[in-house]
């Protein structure tokens, strides 16, 4: 269902706003690939977190779906 919003914004919604995102890949598309990669809840927590991050005080740029989901926690050696 949210990957099924997230494309319904991608085709009717975002053609007629000027672009905006700071990053590459779009946020969109960074959540429709979290989504994919680490299932609904984790892939829309990256979703979020990319969203709030995309804003007119950050620099942006590449910013690509990690390949593991961040940890909060390091484990200490």
């Amino acid at each position: 269902m949210i990957k099924s919003a997230i494309k319904f914004y991608r085709k009717y919604i975002s053609p007629y706003l000027p672009p905006s995102c700071r990053f590459y890949p779009t946020c969109s598309q960074y959540a429709l690939e979290a989504i994919e990669r680490f299932g609904t809840f984790r892939g829309s927590l990256l979703a979020v977190w990319r969203i709030l991050r995309c804003n007119p005080y950050c620099k942006g740029g590449f910013d690509y779906v990690p390949d593991e989901f961040p940890s909060l926690f390091k484990k200490r050696k």
